[in-house]
């Protein structure tokens, strides 16, 4: 019998279970069984290929050439030399590039997928890997589908099987039993992993996990999907290709001075040349790249920012705009009844917290025994169309805890407080079915059976509720809500409102015993007014200072918020986000303004709310916001919120609160829903992309050092005071773990004192160029010439005498040379560790990579000079105290030099 003909209390026969659910005995036997619930992985690229991609990457076939024309030359030695350096460099890139991608799937894990079942009577929640068939399996709105299950309990369920089907639109799901159709996939009963519940909630039992779901069949026959480029890999791109033609240019031009001007023999002008194309090309630049974002994202996931994609850390460096939340992001999310409204007063609730030890107060007094029964009635509504559950503390865990939402809780602890036992009521009034919470309508509700009669409670938006409410309960009696009464109830509500508390209103209505039409229009309609709860929810201390942030850093802060408009604006200005002059736009005006308006609205000079705003209002902010060019972080953490997460440059979630469609739809998880961490984040997206620029300079600035000797060379006939094996040794040894830490280098104390980066702004830009080919390669140029013309000159040597290679004077003034680059580069990197403000400021060591960065280079510097294998290979000779002191002076030289670069900016 297949399952979908079953009607619900057959299937939990046929797959061996029952109501209660699985016990965690049979849980863990049938997941032996059946192994984990997980598809099979789609097929990526095999690694070796990756590897291989290394080696014909554009600067690769830059040495493939060089190398070429070093055998054509008659050097196979220092042909098999670049071959060596091909193949390091392709090592070491490929290396680092694992490590970021196993970075990346190690961020995977710490948010692993989560599934609520049924076992032995709890709700449980558990790792959707360790689903198994016979689970029963609860499913509310937002839930992402884990395995292929029979529903046996739907309301209102609408599900997103986009994934599978390609239809956008969600369908709705029954329970009912069904007959065959022509696709499975199609039966209304049926609910398949991958996914989404778009609204509703909903009971199912699972009998199909890991390969045998529809979702693998699909995954199975997809292979690898080939990711776009992004703006920073493409931007990489256009560098290498601009160095690519520089490096053939000069080589090309080099050589055809040496043939025709100068009349060098054409295998000492390839020769030339090759040192020339070698010297221009940086070979660990792209490694770097890529290992430094790697390392960015580790370091955002250890502050709760879980980064889904490289690449959307440099877009966080541009954000300009963040559209957040109110609740959970900018508040805590710990709500506490502070204020109950009953006709026609206003009661005061202490206590604080989950934990139910308070009382509710009537001017510093016990409440009345009328006042008492007026509450019950608010109580039912409050607890009966609730999901929260309170847990009790236990020896383990001395705190009180809950599950679901913390408003609803909030709502239970309020009851406990007054002594309302609602799960006691609950079985004098047993549940028949519940009317999801829907942002559209604002509002829950509960149908219960109640003798022969049936009960609907419904709480939601005040304002929605009143409207919806004909009558008011006084002192138990249901009377005529006139209008009057209604103005004076919504005065109320807004003066709680504006002390910023978050209000919800409650109501009940009796319905027919033959009533079945469980629509929420035909339920909630002609309700009975009950009473309003105004909760406090205050901000987290941490989002003041964060605010503070943005608006020093030209970040524009717009909150989007379904809470009431005076509730969102006090909070917005307790926080620094708005000041007195504000505007609140909230959702019904939202949808009569035209694109325009809303732009002229954004344009304006006050801050702007958002209120009573739904997810597709998100979405049209976000379209309008890009449409300006404004680079937009949208926070979001329900179902609906998912196309706007999608829209935005930067879509953040909620990693506690959100649910997993809107996981999948961000391209950034808050572990700890905190707005704080999304200024962090943004923080760090600028640092890292600074920090690119600040290794480009410094890897640029030793290559004008290397290319000056060849000009040297033709201009006045001087012997070549470079080797290109000493050229590869700096490129490829010394200058690879000081790029590094260039890369993962902390924060400018400015870094957040300045406007975002425009997305036009080029890596190699003007002032890298001047900074780095020019304005410290000159300097580090003259300072490594005047150390070689130091050893010649000292040694009688003079202008127009050819050295061999071979001779002493010319391996101590090209070693001079070769050492001098190096140490003017350790003043280089600590220099470069900064952009606008003195390295100082940030500590010149406080960088531990900086020190093991020195300490590298110096033991390869000093092992190519005193080895005397090495000394054959790289043409060096030992240098003695004198020449050592001399080359010492280039680390301060260079240090202050760009110091007082910095100065001088910094005062223009």
């Amino acid at each position: 019998m297949k399952i979908n003909k079953l009607p619900p209390y057959e299937v939990y026969q046929e797959l061996k279970t029952s109501k209660e659910g699985l016990s965690f005995n049979e849980a863990d036997k049938r997941l032996k069984e059946y192994g984990l619930n997980q598809i099979e992985e789609v097929k990526k690229t095999p690694i070796i290929y990756k590897f291989l991609a290394n080696l014909y990457q554009l600067l690769a076939l830059l040495l493939w050439a060089a190398s070429f024309l070093a055998f054509l030359a008659g050097t196979p030695q220092l042909g098999f030399a670049i071959i060596a350096v091909i193949i390091i460099n392709a090592i070491f890139s490929f290396w680092q590039e694992y490590q970021a991608e196993k970075a990346i799937e190690a961020l995977k894990k710490i948010l692993p997928s989560k599934a609520k079942v049924i076992r032995e009577g709890r709700e449980e929640q558990i790792l959707a890997a360790e689903l198994v068939p016979g689970d029963l399996m609860v499913l509310e709105e937002g839930d992402h589908i884990s395995a292929d299950s029979r529903l046996v309990e739907a309301y209102q369920m609408k599900v997103d099987s986009s994934t599978l089907t390609g239809e956008s639109k969600p369908v709705r799901k029954v329970a009912d039993s069904e007959d065959d159709g022509e696709n499975l996939i199609e039966m209304h009963n049926l609910v398949f992993a991958g996914t989404n519940i778009a609204s509703g909630s909903g009971l199912a039992v699972i009998f199909a996990t890991g390969t045998h779901t529809e979702f693998n069949k699909i995954a199975a026959l997809t292979q690898e999907l080939k990711e776009e480029p992004s703006p920073l890999q493409k931007e990489l791109k256009r560098v290498t290709q601009i160095i690519a033609v520089l490096a053939i240019f000069m080589g090309v031009a080099l050589f055809m001075v040496n043939v025709f001007l100068v009349s060098l023999p054409i295998s000492v002008a390839f020769l030339f040349a090759i040192g020339l194309t070698v010297a221009n090309v940086p070979e660990g630049l792209l490694p770097t790249v890529t290992l430094s974002l790697a390392a960015s994202v580790q370091k955002m996931a250890r502050k709760n920012a879980i980064i889904k994609k490289l690449s959307s850390v440099e877009t966080l460096g541009s954000t300009n705009i963040i559209c957040t939340d109110k609740t959970g992001t900018i508040t805590k999310n710990e709500m506490t009844v502070r204020k109950i409204w009953i006709p026609y007063q206003t009661l005061d609730v202490t206590g604080a917290g989950y934990n139910p030890q308070g009382k509710i107060l009537y001017n510093g007094k016990e409440v009345s025994h009328s006042q008492i029964r007026e509450l019950r009635f608010l109580m039912r509504s409050a607890t009966f169309a609730n999901d929260a559950e309170l847990i009790e503390p236990t020896e383990a865990d001395v705190k009180w805890r809950i599950i679901g939402d913390p408003t609803e809780a909030a709502l239970l602890v309020a009851a406990c407080k007054n002594n309302f036992n609602w799960k006691e009521c609950l079985k004098k009034q047993p549940q028949i079915i519940e009317l999801p919470f829907d942002s559209e309508r604002k509002s829950m509700s509960t149908i219960h059976k109640k003798d022969d009669a049936k009960m609907a409670y419904v709480k939601g938006a005040p304002k929605k509720i009143i409207a919806l409410s004909s009558q008011i309960s006084v002192e138990g009696k249901a009377i005529k809500f006139s209008e009057e009464e209604k103005k004076e109830t919504i005065r109320v509500h807004d003066k709680l409102a504006a002390s910023g508390l978050r209000i919800l209103g409650m109501a009940y209505r009796e319905l027919p015993p033959d009533f079945e039409d469980y629509q929420p229009k035909k339920v909630e309609q002609n309700l009975v007014f009950v009473g309003m709860m105004a909760m406090q929810d205050p901000p987290r201390p941490e989002v003041k200072l964060a605010v503070e942030d943005c608006h020093k850093a030209g970040i524009r802060i717009i909150m989007i918020t379904g809470d009431y408009g005076l509730t969102a604006q006090s909070i917005a200005q307790e926080v620094g986000i708005t000041s007195d002059k504000c505007r609140i736009v909230k959702g019904k005006e939202l949808d009569i303004l035209s694109d325009e308006q809303v732009k002229e609205i954004l344009r304006g000079d006050c801050n702007v709310i958002f209120a009573r705003a739904v997810p597709e209002h998100k979405m049209r902010i976000a379209s309008i916001l890009e449409s300006e060019h404004e680079i937009v972080a949208m926070t979001g953490d329900g179902v609906n919120d998912a196309p706007a997460l999608r829209k935005a440059d930067i879509g953040v979630s909620m990693g506690i609160t959100g649910t997993d469609v809107a996981k999948e739809a961000s391209d950034v998880i808050l572990t700890d829903d905190n707005f704080a961490t999304i200024v962090g984040a943004i923080k760090e997206g600028r640092t890292i992309y600074e920090n690119i620029g600040k290794f480009i300079t410094y890897i640029f600035s030793h290559e004008t050092a290397e290319i000056i000797p060849f000009v040297l060379m033709v201009l006045f006939n001087i012997p070549l005071p470079i080797t290109v094996m000493q050229i590869l040794a700096i490129d490829l040894g010394t200058d690879t773990l000081p790029a590094l830490a260039l890369g993962v280098g902390p924060s400018e104390s400015d870094v957040m004192n300045r406007p975002p980066r425009s997305r036009k702004k080029r890596l190699l830009n003007r002032f890298v160029i001047f900074r780095g080919y020019i304005y410290l390669g000159l300097i580090e140029a003259v300072l490594v010439m005047s150390g070689y013309f130091w050893i010649l000159f000292s040694a009688g040597w003079t202008f127009g005498v050819n050295l061999p290679f071979d001779d002493p004077l010319y391996l101590k003034s090209t070693t001079m040379v070769f050492a001098g680059i190096v140490m003017a580069q350790i003043g280089n990197l600590l220099g470069c560790q900064t952009t606008r403000t003195s390295a100082f400021t940030v500590g010149v060591f406080k960088n531990k990579w900086i020190i093991r960065g020195i300490i590298f280079e110096v033991l390869v510097l000093i092992s190519i000079i005193y080895i005397p294998v090495l000394q054959g290979i790289f043409g060096t000779t030992a240098l003695g105290i004198y020449e050592w002191l001399y080359l010492m002076t280039f680390i301060p030289i260079m240090f202050f030099a760009e110091e007082f670069r910095k100065f001088i900016s910094d005062r223009k």
